[in-house]
């Protein structure tokens, strides 16, 4: 890191939203542009500056701010400048003159202190003093708050969205409870509070920290895919990251339990601890899927027989027995679910089932979790499909991290049917969501491949509900005739059902390379990618139609390595090229790149429409290119999907990476013509059939596998998977089996407050 120090000569860009300005610095020898995130910045402030230098192609040298610190003026001439600049509402270059010259080298000292002496000057009245002070104290909160945070890490954006939060006592209110900061601002965790409070001399048992560090113990292990955390394992965790006593742990774990910031709950011999969110979203689920299921729902008055005949007849196919116990269902129940692997025809499923509601003018909605799983699904069905987001309707939220739907209970959706596809994607929070918008009435389809991975965010949805038993469940197993011509489908059932797959069948499209040393796996990939398949068939573009999966992240044939391998071969540096570093990655025009959050406030426009804004929320997982890099105005735009622009301001780039390898829990819910992965040695929990299952199913066309036949045969022999803490099953049983169960056709249960 560099320091430079000068007076802000002019400002050619400002983005008063983030905080992100272009401006010319006039230093002891030249003028200078520097760029970055400097809220509230103004002509004649005199900064020190902390950064870096680099190199735009159009604009030449810049200095690329990471902080910013105000050296404030002390001779009268820089003090007229700073007043001068019109950044201070009320105060212009005739007022700002009329100041200096009354209050000399002390006129700041009064601006701070003794505002109310501007009244000596002739023409600022009471209403024009007002309106000084209310604009200078803004500014000098914020400087004090970035000056203050900086040094603990805390980002300048991240410092507006403290001064929004707690306003002119924001230092004091941080001072008193750095873990305040976790709860209420953005992207601020528990470690960058605990440093802030351990400078401040917080002792290490004080309650405000113990009970931020629960929470973030039992965040983090949610954020493993779980919706509690066993108490006896928290409090374990809890004492190796807070170093206090087990004693302590508890005492806080109860006090919190309390004070509604925990929820405890007793399964048989052990304590189960939630956050509150989740909590809440199982009881909520719970209650909606049984009433749903034992609502009485209006007879369909048809032959569902005769139009299932008809069907095959105009498809020429014909239904396995359990594809037509699933048709039959979806007309006989509320709710059903519709589970099996690939090739077991659940698209032709529900075009029948479609078919037959629309005949009777039943109006059918269909969605998926992702935009993908969506565009796939419309284009089998030929039916309209939306993502679940859209479905529900997302709307603006003052937090990205926090999901607003127009429809809920009081606004439901207005339809008949509602079809899900994809749906072991789908966690407890966007289950509770989708359900809320389901009027009793509406049938609901929930269809998916239960044997996939289970969702990235909290809950396991789809087996719960299958393993709960009180939903109608067809499992689909027969393969239909074509299918049974892709070894990819083949052998995809084969390694489910725990038996080797048949490898390397000519003119077939399912192929294993023996490699053992990880070099030599890594470079064949890279060989494959680059040469060999699109060379193997021309229609194939190396960027768009072939996919890396990795089981892991790090290491030499995790993603992390992969992609910085693959860019170089596949979207190389060249002169005509612009790109950006950011942090330990190069993003370049035209690279592959994949969303790696839910933000569901990033904003999108139409590729096609060329609408001002056509929607909100860009969601984990969601893959695009980069169409242009904007150094000026330090932005990326990345075309998703081919339909929809979003430009990253600097401070989302964090949720940017390259995907031209992406792990394998990333590409559920995608399709790809062809998948390459690596098979290598690692750990138990990982390397094992349901992660190898899933990788397979993402193809349409061909599989390379490439590496060790050991560590392959170890996948498929390991049925172990991490556990997903989850009490939906459980809660959904003791319903179940609970002398209330007569009561479920009234509704009882579900309780008046979500009616």
């Amino acid at each position: 890191m560099q320091e430079i120090q000068g007076i802000v000569d002019d400002i050619v860009y400002q983005n008063e939203e983030n905080g992100y300005v272009v401006a010319k610095l006039k230093t002891k020898n030249a003028i200078t542009t520097a760029v970055g995130i400097v809220p509230f910045i103004m002509e004649g402030q005199n900064l020190k500056l902390t950064g870096e230098w680099v190199t735009h192609k159009k604009f030449g040298e810049q200095f690329k701010i990471k902080y910013a610190e105000e050296i404030i003026p002390n001779t009268t001439t820089g003090i007229e400048r700073y007043l001068s600049s019109g950044a201070i509402s009320g105060i212009g270059p005739v007022t700002a003159r009329k100041i200096v010259e009354k209050f000399g080298e002390g006129t700041l000292e009064i601006l701070d202190n003794h505002i109310e002496r501007l009244r000596e000057i002739e023409g600022i009245g009471k209403k024009k003093i007002d309106l000084i002070c209310k604009s200078y104290s803004k500014q000098s909160e914020v400087r004090n708050i970035i000056l203050f945070f900086q040094t603990y890490g805390v980002t300048p954006n991240q410092c507006v969205k403290i001064h929004k939060k707690f306003g002119t006592d924001s230092i004091n209110i941080v001072k008193e409870n750095p873990y305040i900061l976790t709860e209420e601002i953005s992207g601020i965790g528990f470690k960058i509070a605990d440093r802030i409070a351990r400078n401040f001399g917080i002792e290490a048992n004080s309650p405000f920290r113990i009970e931020s560090g629960i929470k973030y113990v039992v965040s983090k292990f949610c954020g493993f895919g779980n919706t509690y955390m066993p108490l006896e394992k928290l409090i374990k965790e809890a004492v190796e990251v807070l170093c206090v006593t087990k004693e302590e742990i508890e005492e806080n774990v109860y006090d919190s339990s309390v004070k509604g910031k925990l929820k405890l709950e007793k399964l048989q011999d052990k304590v189960c601890v939630f956050l509150p969110v989740y909590y809440y979203c199982e009881l909520s689920v719970t209650k909606k899927i049984l009433y749903l299921e034992f609502n009485k729902y209006d007879k369909i008055e048809l032959d569902v027989e005769n139009e299932i005949e008809k069907f095959e007849t105009e498809n020429n196919i014909e239904f396995a027995e359990s594809q037509k116990e699933a048709i039959r269902g979806s007309v006989e129940n509320g709710v059903e679910i519709i589970t099996g692997g690939p090739g077991t025809g659940k698209t032709t499923i529900i075009n029948c089932i479609t078919r037959i509601f629309e005949k009777i003018n039943l109006r059918v909605f269909m969605a998926a979790p992702t935009g993908r799983a969506a565009k796939r699904m419309s284009e089998s069905t030929g039916r309209e499909a939306k993502t679940i987001h859209r479905l529900l309707e997302m709307g603006a939220s003052s937090d990205e991290e926090a999901m607003l739907f127009s429809r809920s209970e009081e606004t439901p959706l207005e339809c008949d049917v509602v079809i899900i596809d994809e749906a072991s994607m789908i966690d407890i929070t966007l289950m509770n969501n989708l359900l809320k918008a389901i009027s009793l009435g509406t049938r609901l389809i929930i269809v998916g491949d239960a044997d996939q991975l289970p969702s990235v965010g909290p809950g396991n949805v789809l087996r719960d509900f299958i393993d709960s038993k009180c939903i109608k469940v067809v499992r689909l197993k027969e393969i239909f005739r074509q299918s049974k011509e892709s070894m990819i489908v083949v052998n995809a059932h084969r390694i489910n059902s725990g038996k080797m797959p048949f490898l390397n069948k000519k003119d077939k499209d399912f192929y294993f390379i023996r490699c053992k040393d990880q070099d030599n796996i890594l470079t064949t990939l890279i060989e494959l990618v680059d040469k060999r398949l699109p060379g193997f068939n021309k229609s194939w573009n190396k960027l768009n139609h072939i996919q890396v999966v990795s089981p892991m992240r790090k290491g030499l044939l995790g993603v992390f390595n992969l992609n910085k391998k693959l860019q170089n071969i596949l979207n190389p540096q060249t002169a005509n090229k612009t790109e950006k570093q950011f942090r330990e990655v190069v993003f370049r025009v035209g690279d592959k790149v994949m969303q790696t959050k839910n933000n569901y406030s990033l904003k999108w426009t139409s590729v096609e429409d060329k609408k001002e804004c056509d929607g909100l929320g860009i969601f984990n997982g969601d893959v695009g290119y980069i169409e242009s890099i904007d150094k000026e105005n330090d932005t990326v735009t990345v075309i998703f999907d081919d339909e929809k622009k979003v430009i990253y301001d600097n401070i989302y780039l964090d949720e940017l990476e390259l995907a031209y390898a992406i792990t394998i829990h990333k590409s559920q819910g995608s399709e790809f013509p062809v998948i390459v992965m690596p098979v290598f040695m690692g750990s138990s929990f990982l390397m094992n059939r349901n992660l190898l299952y899933t990788a397979i199913t993402r193809a349409k066309q061909m599989v390379v596998l490439v590496g060790d036949l050991k560590a392959f045969k170890f996948m498929i022999d390991n049925n172990k998977s991490f556990e997903r803490y989850s009490l939906l099953k459980n809660r959904i049983m003791d319903i179940m089996e609970s002398e209330e169960d007569a009561d479920l056709e009234k509704g009882r249960f579900y309780g008046e407050e979500n009616k």
